[in-house]
This record gives structure tokens, sequence and C-alpha cells, in this order.
């Protein structure tokens, strides 16, 4: 695979390349390795950035100003200035670090920093736990570390002259979009279980393909994945749904056995017939509406809300007529399973209670002949203003993952109804004054001749909004309560009736825009 080695080095950021310059100069070795090698060759941008070297921590640490080391696997965190000028470093300001202090942390809490990871070159050592090895053993050869590696395609080296260091043809398989292991599959799996679930990540990320003897070793080795923490594999999985191809991913976590070790409550909805309007079983309907969140390139939590919507219907599927099936209450089962699943995946409380929700609630935009304005209103209030479009996006999903249009009359329909209900009415309430200021300020009394002078009010504003002050509505209250009764009547119901010609103009305007029929 040709490589232009200059371009390469051009893309690497300063901060990157002052620890490499920084370790050579000291008489070590030092690589880019892992995801930033792979990214590079593939013109992608890295987000992150690892070295890899013969140095051992307390050297590296010994090198530069400001460090962070405080796990049991040997890598030190060097923390630089965002901004390196002619290989010299600014002035380093001081950075309190605890003990729980990440990667992560660190760089948003000092955001003129950053964090370069340098690993000293390992030896394989057991793994009891299936993810972490049991002892620490540094060596002071690049193949030691490189084949403990997990992929071909992630055990690639770049050093600071533009050197590809490649022993496992990770080249060749970066060109042939292929994911293979660095050695034995059943040995990189049984050392790090989570491999497993990277191996999907990095295909639906990569759009790559993962060899046969590592798809069969990871559906041998599949049980193991229960050996690993909550909040890893949530983050896998979180990965995986982010990426632009998560239906194949969540295809490959059920044909690999994963998935039944992570949501087993996904598939019962394997085969789970619907019958009726449904042409899909309610895996494959859940697929398609994950599908279209993807297209549409919305958030996480529409997409995994996407994926759970209906994840209640093999649980509540009843016989019903005409080879369809009932699933009465579907929706409030699967709020219930979503919170169980996603509480058992450490997912945050906020994510956990907007899910559970947006799942509870998808079935109650499903007929438009039944659903009132006063309705909408009410599951406004309930989702919340900022959630409510969210749920229309999930209802979007479930519609077109019935293989519907994406925005048949229906959706259209609930789309008005929403905007309608959002507006703020014309009322005098946008009155620069009201009936209690009237009260106090102006001597008027309560009752049909105040309302007849607030809506004639209304009237003067909404031919001329540059009039909604208090001193003109003051003027001008004044001298409509020296007209009689029958005067001011006239006025107020000319206004009144002004206000609502308005507002039958805005809501023809809305429905004109969804092009739907009142």
């Amino acid at each position: 695979m040709e490589q232009d080695t200059k371009n390469l080095i051009s893309k690497i950021p300063k901060e990157v390349s002052y620890v490499t310059d920084t370790l050579e100069k000291a008489g070590f070795e030092a690589y880019l390795v892992g995801g930033c090698v792979r990214d590079l060759l593939m013109e992608i941008e890295p987000k992150d950035w690892d070295i890899t070297t013969n140095a051992k921590p307390e050297e590296i640490m010994s090198l530069f100003e400001k460090t962070i080391y405080e796990n049991t696997f040997g890598t030190v965190g060097v923390c630089l200035p965002a901004k390196v000028k002619e290989g010299v470093l600014r002035e380093t300001v001081n950075i309190n670090v605890s003990q729980e202090t990440s990667k992560s942390n660190v760089t948003h809490e000092t955001a003129e920093y950053m964090i370069i990871e340098v690993t000293p070159y390992r030896i394989e050592a057991k793994y009891s736990d299936f993810r972490h090895p049991d002892k620490l053993k540094f060596s002071n050869k690049l193949s030691d570390d490189l084949k403990r590696r997990d992929f071909t395609v992630n055990a690639i080296v770049l050093n600071s002259k533009g050197h590809i260091t490649d022993m496992f043809d990770g080249l060749k398989d970066i060109k042939d979009k292929t994911l293979r292991t660095v050695g034995e599959p059943d040995h990189r799996f049984q050392e790090d279980a989570l491999r497993m679930l990277r191996a999907v990540r990095f295909s639906t990320q990569l759009n790559f393909s993962i060899s046969h003897e590592t798809m069969e070793s990871i559906i041998k080795n599949s049980e193991l994945i229960k050996k690993i923490s909550a909040e890893r594999i949530r983050d896998e999985f979180v990965k995986i749904l982010m990426s632009e191809n998560p239906t194949s991913g969540v295809i490959m976590l059920q044909k690999f056995g994963l998935l039944k070790n992570i949501i087993p409550e996904l598939e019962e909805g394997i085969g789970c017939e619907q019958g009726g309007a449904h042409l899909y079983n309610v895996f494959e309907h859940l697929l398609l509406a994950l599908q279209h969140s993807v297209e549409k390139k919305w958030s996480l939590i529409i997409r995994l809300s996407a994926l759970f919507h209906d994840i209640g219907k093999p649980r509540t599927r009843r016989p019903g007529e005409k080879k369809a099936y009932t699933f009465y209450g579907h929706e409030v089962v699967g709020a219930r399973m979503v919170k169980k699943i996603m509480e058992r995946l450490k997912f945050p409380s906020k994510e956990i209670e907007l899910v559970e929700k947006l799942v509870g609630n998808h079935m109650f935009f499903s007929d438009t002949n039944l659903i009132t304005l006063s309705a909408v209103r009410r599951i406004i209030a309930k989702m919340g203003k900022e959630n409510i479009w969210t749920l229309m996006n999930v209802r979007e999903c479930d519609r077109v993952g019935m293989k519907k249009k994406e925005a048949p009359y229906r959706l259209r329909k609930y789309f008005a109804m929403i905007e309608e209900a959002l507006r703020d009415p014309i009322s005098v309430s946008q009155l620069k004054i009201n009936g209690e200021f009237m009260i106090k300020e102006l001597g008027i009394k309560p009752g049909p001749r105040m309302g007849w002078i607030l809506h004639a009010l209304l009237e003067e504003v909404l031919d001329a909004p540059e009039k909604n002050t208090v001193e003109h509505l003051s003027e001008l209250v004044k001298s409509l309560n020296t007209l009689n009764d029958s005067e001011l009547r006239v006025l107020g119901e000319r206004g009144k009736e002004k206000k609502e010609e308005l507002e039958e103009g805005e809501i023809e305007k809305l429905h004109t825009k969804h092009g739907v029929r009142k």
C-alpha cells in the first residue's frame, strides 16, 4: 500500500511531534501507534494520539514538566499546552490532578491543554479477568508490544521520520477493508473480551468486513462478554449506534451471539410477526426505525428510542382479527423494559429518563381523528416543549420502519397541530398594559367596559405594533373611557373580530405549510 509519508507527517499536530522528538532526543524509540496511524493512512482525522516507546514510565515522566500517571498499565499522560512554537513549550500552568482525574476530565477542565498518552512497550501476560493483564511486564522490543495488540490495522506504527513499520500486514487489511486480529483470534479475545465488541464497532465505523476466522472466534467466545463491565459495554454500544452503519452493527451483535448477552430483550422480537399493516417482524421493524434515525443524522437519544420503541411488543402480543395481532399497552411495558436495560448498562439517569418517556409516549400520535388540540397541549406539557419534536422524530422512525412514506398526511397533521399548540395565541395579554394597571393607574373599573377597551387597544396594536407602549395606550384608554357603552361595545367587538380573523389566518398558514386540511 503506497503512502506519501511526508504528507502523513504534515498532518501530525506539533504537540504530538514535540513528545516523540523529546523521547528520541533522550535516546529512546518513539512511534505513533494504533487508531491514529490507521486513521492517517485512511485520510481520516485522528481523534486521539497514542505513542509507544521503549522508555519506562519513570523515564517518560522525567522528560516532561506535567504528566499524569495514575494507572496500573504503564500509560503516562503527557499534559501539554495546546500550542507548541518552534519546539519550545510555553510556561506550564499548574494543574491539580486528583486520583479520580481522567484523560477526558483534564482535557475539558484545562481547555488550552491536550493529553498525549505514552505507553512503554509491553509483553503479553495472563488475563484472568478477560480484560486486564494480571501483571505488567515492560519490554525493550517493539515487536513484543505490537504482537499483543488487537487488530492488524491497529498494529501499524509510524516514527517521526515518516517510516512505517507493519509486522502483521495491516496495510493490506486496510486496503482490503478487512478486520483481522493480530495472531490467534481466540488468544486476543480471551485476553480482552471487549475486543469482540470493538470488532463490531470498527466494522461499523470504518465500513470494514470481519474476517471469517475472527468472526468464528467471536461466536465461540461470545459468552466472555459477560465478564466485561457494563460501562465498557455501554461505551462500545453507543459508538456502534452513533456510527453510519448501526443497523448492520446490531445484526452482527445478534449473529455473533453478543446481543443475547448484552440486550437479550431485543432478541425477543426476532420472528415475532405483527400482521396487519406491518410487513416486518418486531426485530426487523426496530432495525428499520433505527436506520431512518441514522439517515436523518439524529441524536443518540433518538437512535436509542427508535431501536427500543416497540421492545415491549413480544410480551404483549395477543391474537387479533384478520391475521393481525394486538399489542395493547406495549409502550408501557416497553418503557419499563428500557429503564431496566439502560440502568443495567449504566447510562446517565437523564438519558434513561428521557428515552423511557419517549418510548412510553410514542403511541400518542396514532389517530389524527381522535386527537384534539387540547390533548396535544397536554402531551407537550408532559414531554416538555424541548422534547416534543424529539418525540415526533421517534414517531417518524416508527412510521418509516413500517415502510410507509416519510411524511404521510398523518405525520404532517401532527406537525401542524404541535405548531398550533406551541404558538402564542393573539390576545390582550400581548398589550403593554393590563386590567390591573388600568384599575390602579387609570381609574378604570372592572366590568364589560374594561374588556371592550382592551380589545379596542388590541386592534390598534395589531395594525400598528409600534404603538404598543405604556404611554400611548394609557392616553388611548383615557379617550376610549369617554365613550358611552354602545360606542365602546362596537369598538371592542371590532377588535375581537380583528383578533379572530388574524388567528384564523395564522392557523391557515400552518396548515398550508404542512399540506393538511383544517
